[in-house]
């Protein structure tokens, strides 16, 4: 059976028949080389190490609550007893300086007063109230303001927290992120030398925990007998952050 040669094989032949020699059939193509089991170069030592740091700065807002309250016989007139002493609330603020934009009115109500002595009820009147949060920016003045309120409301008038803050947090907080950092490097500088190396490049950063701390209201209830000479203690407010690095080893 007649069968077709390949251009190889016919090629062969006519070089042969020409006394020339045979060329050799093509290799297969190439294959892409493959690297070596284990020529892979090795991860890069790491070390991860956790820094802490913090900031504190003086206080520069103070925010006062405080309200009035009234006990009357009739609601009509306990509202106008709780409003004639929160405008003197309000005018003792503003005589000392508080701005009307940083005071603001937290709660008002009006409700029936019993007495259930004996077991059986027996309405006594209406009380009226309404609280205020009062923002004092120069917190040097605080005590003064304090003084204010309670002498311009007389028995109605309720003193009830004073907070120390910050008005603008930030920069307190990016001085604690700027000290984690720094601690977080020194740390890994020191095992890196400690285990013969050196430190390589920050591979990782993560902030595990930021702390601003709102300061807890102080409750007290300073009646206008007793506020003459209103002290205050501001303090510092602190910040604090907590982070995590993970730097290369070389």
């Amino acid at each position: 059976m007649f069968r077709p040669r390949t251009s190889v094989t016919v090629a062969a032949v006519v070089l042969l028949a020409l006394g020339l020699p045979a060329v050799a059939a093509p290799a297969a193509a190439a294959l892409p080389d493959r690297p070596a089991v284990g020529s892979l170069a090795p991860s890069p030592a790491t070390i991860s190490v956790t820094g802490e740091g913090s900031a504190s700065a003086d206080p520069d807002l103070a925010i006062v609550g405080a309200g009035v309250e009234v006990l009357a016989a009739t609601p009509q007139t306990a509202l106008d007893a709780q409003n004639k002493a929160a405008d003197a609330l309000l005018g003792a603020a503003r005589r000392k300086g508080v701005a009307a934009r940083d005071v603001r009115t937290e709660s008002i109500s009006l409700s029936p007063v019993y007495d259930h002595t004996g077991g059986a009820s027996r309405l006594e009147g209406y009380r009226a109230a309404q609280s205020f949060s009062v923002k004092v920016r120069e917190v040097d003045r605080t005590g003064a303001v304090l003084q204010a309120i309670t002498d311009a409301t007389g028995e109605a008038g309720r003193i009830t927290s004073v907070v120390f803050d910050l008005s603008d947090p930030v920069p307190l907080m990016a001085r604690a992120r700027e000290a984690a950092h720094e601690d977080a490097r020194a740390k890994a500088e020191q095992y890196a030398r400690l285990s013969g190396h050196r430190l390589g490049r920050l591979v990782s950063l993560n902030e595990d925990a930021s702390g601003y701390p709102r300061p807890t209201p102080a409750a007290t209830e300073i009646s206008a007998a007793a506020a003459d000479g209103v002290s205050v203690a501001p303090g510092v407010i602190r910040a604090t952050t907590t982070v995590t690095a993970v730097y290369e080893l070389i």
